[in-house]
């Protein structure tokens, strides 16, 4: 029996796939695997039980991920799970830009005791005149499974699509159309883009990359939007930008107090997955994700460790180890078995920078003294016997 704990509510949809092997507890220091949202958990001491935490959710900013990974805790993201609510709100932000929307709606908010009201209208509306999507161009940086779909779409809505990805995966290049402009730069972007999209995890990489720098080389009257992260953008600089009408609107998802209020801003509260659709299918994976590894070991999605798949075990007792990327541990893992006359059915080893995990099937069973010896090799981190 595995157990469960959820930090957050997690949508039904999701959880009901739980089979009857699994039980939620509210005990954390029990739980072998934990769902979250939002909560934070930096400052959470994690149990020798705890094997995933599943997030439902793209960003992690939330979880210890370096802490995790010194304890052999595999953290899962659902990417691509709430793609299509942020996509619809990246179209929406760009159409409050372009249109003046917000002020019309304010100005008929603060108008609507006077009974001349319709007749006023036709005089006042000219104040909030605004422009149209069609033919102006779209930079949108990142392709990933947010950035491929709003490129796809703003095509459709007649906008001249350039996009930026120097790591644009195979599968999004499938769902990609061809009538985008692949930029090799993306100052290419800055230059001619009437609206950007940012669509970038936050790294090292990418912290503040819109900037003065990045502003001083984009058109007047640009369109900035953000609905990947705050730290993408120097909220100073994006200030003096608004201020000085270096861009035109700035449209993000992050409240922050030194942008809210600002003119020319557009904030909304994080709202990009804040729909019934996004927080049910990022419940589905989340829980798919944490199935597959407690039963099978496998891991798909994983933000700390590599990914590996090895597919249903087959009646075969599986050995997962997480451990160091350091030399010699399939050697010494192969030679532990080989000791105990132990034959190896199947094998795969991945690693991700300075961690790596190995799966072994085995057709006999593994006794507990043998589990001891796999966890007393140094640099393994954990040892999970599924059978």
């Amino acid at each position: 029996m595995f157990k469960y704990n959820c930090l957050n509510p997690i949508a039904g949809i999701g959880l009901g796939k739980f089979t009857e092997d699994y039980a939620a507890t509210e005990n954390v220091e029990e739980a072998d695997a934990i769902l979250v949202r939002s909560a934070s958990m930096h400052e959470m001491e994690f149990s020798e039980n705890l094997s995933t935490i599943a997030r439902a959710g793209a960003g992690v900013n939330n979880i210890p991920l370096e802490k995790c990974s010194e304890k052999g805790i595999v953290v899962f993201n659902t990417p691509g799970a709430n793609a299509n609510g942020v996509k619809e709100l990246v179209v929406a932000g760009m159409l409050l830009a372009s249109r003046d929307i917000i002020e019309g709606i304010n100005w008929v908010q603060e108008n609507e005791e006077d009974g001349d009201i319709a007749k006023v209208t036709e005089k006042k509306k000219k104040a909030f005149a605004g422009t149209e999507l069609e033919g102006k161009k779209l930079g949108v940086i990142g392709l990933g499974a947010i950035g491929v779909r709003v490129a796809n779409t703003a095509l459709h809505l007649g906008m001249d699509v350039y996009g930026y990805d120097p790591f644009v995966s195979v599968d999004t290049a499938w769902k990609l159309s061809r009538n985008i402009h692949h930029a090799k730069t993306v100052d290419e972007l800055y230059k001619e883009c009437d609206f950007l999209t940012i669509h970038v995890p936050a790294n090292d990489n990418t912290k503040g990359m819109i900037d003065k720098d990045a502003i001083s080389l984009m058109k007047k009257d640009v369109v900035v939007l953000n609905f990947a992260r705050d730290v993408l953008v120097n909220t100073e600089d994006m200030v003096d930008a608004l201020v000085s009408g270096a861009v035109k609107r700035y449209v993000t998802d992050f409240p922050v107090p030194e942008i809210t209020g600002v003119k020319h801003a557009i904030v909304i509260p994080h709202l990009g997955a804040s729909t019934e659709e996004s927080e049910d299918n990022c419940a589905k994976m989340a829980v798919d994700e944490v199935m597959d590894f407690m039963e099978n070991g496998n891991i798909n999605n994983s933000v700390n460790y590599p990914n590996c798949d090895m597919g249903s075990r087959d009646g075969c007792i599986r050995i997962t180890i997480l451990h160091r990327n350091i030399p010699n541990m399939l050697g010494q893992f192969t030679r532990l078995l080989a000791d105990e006359n132990m034959n190896i059915a199947l094998m795969s080893n991945k690693s991700r920078k300075e961690f790596a995990y190995t799966m072994i099937d085995v057709e006999t069973e593994v006794s507990d003294a043998v589990c001891e010896k796999f966890k007393a090799i140094e640099g393994v981190l954990k040892v999970r016997i599924i059978a």
